[in-house]
């Protein structure tokens, strides 16, 4: 008969050490069972929609209170304090980002409860390798609420995106700790410091993943940051972490029992003035420049077993097919999504079969431009330098030298004027590009099980824009556009405009589509340019200066839209400075590690 587990005083009245064991036992079981369902569907050929999300949510949940009974078993202490204020950061995170629940306001407050537990972790005189492991568990809950539906791709991609972004995500609480321990004067700002340059740097690295900057949670509610016209979303970023100080000074005083006036006057005026000077130039502010007139077509297949398997030219057909009802001799754009059809030769777009279907069925329009997503190659030519991306095709003397790119293409109806292209250059870690492949050479079969190659895409160092007697526009494609001072490039470069092509059908009916098109909304108001969205599915649509969308599109609808453009040719602060937020928080972070490092220099190695 198995032992009955001891009593232990730190557990509340009405826990036991059983009690954990079995409800961390049940909400394993739970995700087991949600594990075997999701390959059920798999195996017919169904998406997973939500199912990522609680097997993710019960699985780690169960595994920490396992974890929690099996440490009291051992007679330790029951940290039930450190589980719920971490869980409640984590949660608070999770659920601020838009499309979880349309409350961004609790980002504000989020940190808080962490960032109480740190500091009693710390007076207690506590280890920090042990807080650490709460840290993680409130970034991992934040990455599963925010972004489950990774897993969507592929089982693998959402387990190591969440796991992998969690883990980079302690690296800047890690320095802060570091600080705390021999500068605690400096602690607080060097925290919003490290976390902005950790921010900073995953928009710039090979494994960049920066769904989650904090300054994205507001992208539901663009009329609450229409400043990011000048700050761009790291002045969001920024917001969030002095409103939790402020609010976290306020909470201490409340505990404390003294509340001063202006305990609760400067969260208040930091939270509401920004809000204010955003309504105003909302208010005020309306798209400016001439207008183009442009049709959005959304094909609709679904990527996973649908739109691969289909024959280009059915699908070429049917995008036609959409689209004539909407042309006109008014039309300057026809746009269609990222990755239409392929292989096309970089070189001569309108070489292939497809293309030319394309022109046979619009010739009668020679003032329309169509611009589109292509799976394209480029041979290289003898002599000519070969890229990271290379790859060979044939054997012995007849071996050829090419790189594929997922390419956008201008393709005037006017055969006179050349077609003008552009090769994505920010590329998803693992599906589209393989991440410091040297290093991690052990790495390549996880990369291929994300779908992905160990010789990437080509890229190209600088943006292009697309020109014609209509507009100049910018060719952005898919993850391009959660990339604020790259996306600002392309006007930078001239654009007076954004064609976004995309392809959300991947993620399925659930929060990462949505969360996509509203970032879009971001990279309108930080450059003031109107967009015009082309997704395979859910959601085409237009977007103002302003980042208020029209015409939007529903999931899984087979469409074509047909809206005006405004081109705007004014230089936004944003444009001009791009993250100089950021690239501030980067000099200071390298100020307050060199300080905090001098500090611990000079300690006494021995104390009495």
């Amino acid at each position: 008969m198995a032992p009955t587990p001891p009593p232990h005083p730190s557990l509340p009245p009405w826990l036991t050490v059983r009690g954990l064991l079995l409800a961390g036992g049940a909400l394993m079981a739970i995700a087991i069972f949600i594990v075997y369902d999701m390959y059920r569907l798999a195996q017919a050929e169904h998406l997973w929609g939500y199912r990522p999300l609680w097997m993710l949510l019960a699985g780690w949940m169960g595994k920490m209170l396992l974890w929690q009974g099996w440490q009291v078993w051992r007679g330790r202490a029951f940290e039930g304090r450190a589980l719920a204020l971490s869980t409640a950061t984590g949660v608070l995170l999770g659920v601020g980002f838009p499309d979880i629940l349309p409350i961004p306001f609790v980002l504000w407050f989020a940190w808080v409860p962490l960032l109480v537990l740190e500091k009693s972790w710390r007076a207690e005189g506590k280890r920090k390798r042990a807080l650490l492991v709460y840290v993680f568990h409130t970034m991992l809950l934040w990455n599963i609420i925010a972004t489950y539906w990774v897993m969507n791709t592929s089982f693998a991609a959402g387990l190591f995106a969440n796991i992998t972004n969690s883990f980079l995500m302690l690296l800047p609480w890690v320095l802060y700790l570091f600080t705390a321990q021999h500068r605690a004067r400096l602690a607080y700002p060097a925290l919003i410091a490290y976390w902005l340059t950790f921010e900073y740097i995953h928009l710039n690295w090979d494994m960049t993943w920066p769904w989650l900057t904090l300054g994205n949670g507001w992208a539901e509610y663009p009329a609450l940051v229409q400043w990011y016209e000048y700050t761009g979303a790291f002045g969001g970023s920024l917001w969030i972490w002095i409103a939790n100080l402020l609010l976290l000074r306020t909470w201490e005083s409340y505990t404390a029992g003294q509340v001063p006036m202006m305990t609760w006057l400067k969260p208040a005026l930091w939270l509401g003035v920004p809000m204010l000077v955003s309504g105003v130039l909302y208010a005020t502010y309306s798209s400016t420049g001439e207008t183009i007139d442009v049709v959005v077509v959304q094909p609709n297949y679904e990527p996973h077993y649908e739109k691969f398997a289909l024959p280009e030219s059915q699908q070429v057909k049917e995008i036609i097919r959409l689209s004539k009802p909407q042309i006109d001799e008014n039309v300057d754009y026809l746009v269609f999504p990222e990755t239409s059809y392929g292989f096309v030769e970089e070189a001569d777009v309108w070489g292939s079969e497809e293309s030319r279907r394309l022109y046979e069925a619009f010739m009668d329009f020679p003032n329309l431009k169509i611009v589109t997503g292509l799976n394209a190659y480029h041979d290289f030519r003898p002599g000519e330098p070969h890229t990271p991306a290379t790859r060979t095709r044939g054997q012995g003397a007849n071996t050829i030298h090419f790189e594929v790119m997922n390419l956008a293409a201008q393709m005037p109806l006017n055969r006179e004027i050349p077609a003008q292209t552009y090769r994505k250059s920010k590329l998803v870690p693992g599906a589209e590009s393989f991440p410091f492949k040297k290093l991690l050479f052990f790495m390549e079969p996880v990369v291929n099980d994300l779908g992905g190659t160990t010789a990437g895409l080509g890229t190209q160092p600088q943006r292009t824009v697309f020109s014609s007697e209509a507009a100049k526009v910018a060719p952005v494609i898919c993850y391009e556009s959660i990339f604020g001072e790259y996306y600002a490039g392309y006007v930078r470069a001239g654009a007076q405009a954004a064609f976004i092509m995309t392809n959300d059908g991947w993620w399925d009916n659930t929060a990462g589509h949505r969360q996509h098109l509203y970032y879009a909304r971001l990279r309108a108001i930080e450059t003031r340019r109107s967009i015009a969205r082309s997704a395979n599915t859910g959601i085409s649509c237009f977007i103002d200066q302003r980042g208020d969308i029209t015409q939007p599109t529903r999931y899984n609808e087979t469409i074509a839209i047909r809206g005006q453009v405004a081109l705007n040719d004014a230089i936004t602060f944003y444009v001009q400075w791009g993250d100089l937020i950021a690239r501030i928080a980067l000099l200071l972070s390298a100020v307050f590690a060199l300080n905090t490092l001098v500090a611990k220099l000079k300690q006494p190695t021995s104390r009495p």
